[in-house]
């Protein structure tokens, strides 16, 4: 074998796309699907989440983390039939869901679903059948438009822009702050870790879609418990912005 062939078989084996398709490949007909649920304080909704995804089919085990919580959520979930991994302190949504995943680490697809989604988390059956198609290795839920305004855009703009520079074209990603989603085990495992606070989500579509990762948004009807204009839902909005900007920064960082 010549130099240049040696180069080029040297090069089309370190192809990170063939990667891709190979992994692609290996998904089961019948994929083990496993939804995480970070919780804290959501005793009222807690039990309508947790039934609402199994009615999904796909669904084969619901493991609520329980981020420290002071009521009932616990308990109520175990109730429910989760499986439930208690923490006795509040660590936060991204250690959290860390934590977990290295616990179900035999799950072909992972769906990463809110608490407090109560009777709409049904809909995370529209995220999941892209991916198990083979059509997407991320998928991303849009919440239905309401002309309510919760805040002044500055946390979602700074997101589409971290997106829109890792390659995602701005009217394909309305919703980057979705914590709703589903994606591949080897999708997962190439952008973890998980990072900390509200910047989870916008780490995980920009690690993915740096790595070659097929990433969409897909409508639903989903609806949770949204902050308003008020003072609790500004200090919400505060720290959403610091720590979009920190996992900005650290995306940035580690390039």
């Amino acid at each position: 074998m010549s130099e240049q062939e040696k180069k080029m078989s040297a090069s089309t084996a370190a192809c990170p796309f063939e990667e891709l398709e190979r992994q692609r490949a290996v998904m089961p007909n019948e994929p083990l699907v496993v939804a995480l649920v970070p919780a804290y304080n959501e005793e009222a909704r807690i039990v309508a989440t947790i039934r609402a995804i199994y009615e999904i089919p796909a669904v084969k085990r619901v493991v609520v983390i329980d981020d420290g919580s002071k009521d009932d959520t616990a308990q109520l979930a175990v109730d429910a039939g989760a499986r439930v991994i208690r923490s006795t302190r509040n660590v936060g949504k991204g250690p959290a869901l860390e934590h977990a995943a290295k616990q179900h680490e035999d799950a072909d697809i992972i769906l990463l679903l809110d608490a407090d989604l109560a009777d709409t988390a049904v809909q995370a059956a529209a995220l999941l059948e892209p991916v198990m198609a083979g059509q997407a290795d991320m998928t991303i839920a849009r919440f239905p438009r309401t002309n309510v305004k919760a805040g002044f855009g500055l946390v979602k703009g700074l997101a589409r822009w971290e997106i829109g520079r890792a390659g995602g074209n701005e009217d394909d990603f309305q919703a980057p702050l979705s914590g709703q989603r589903a994606l591949t085990r080897s999708c997962l495992d190439h952008i973890r870790p998980f990072a900390k606070g509200y910047g989870v989500e916008v780490s995980l579509t920009v690690r993915a879609l740096r790595a070659g990762y097929r990433v969409m948004e897909v409508e639903t009807t989903m609806g949770h418990a949204a902050t308003g204009r008020n003072l609790r839902g500004f200090i919400h909005r505060g720290r959403q912005f610091r720590d979009v900007l920190g996992a900005v920064i650290m995306l940035n960082l580690r390039k």
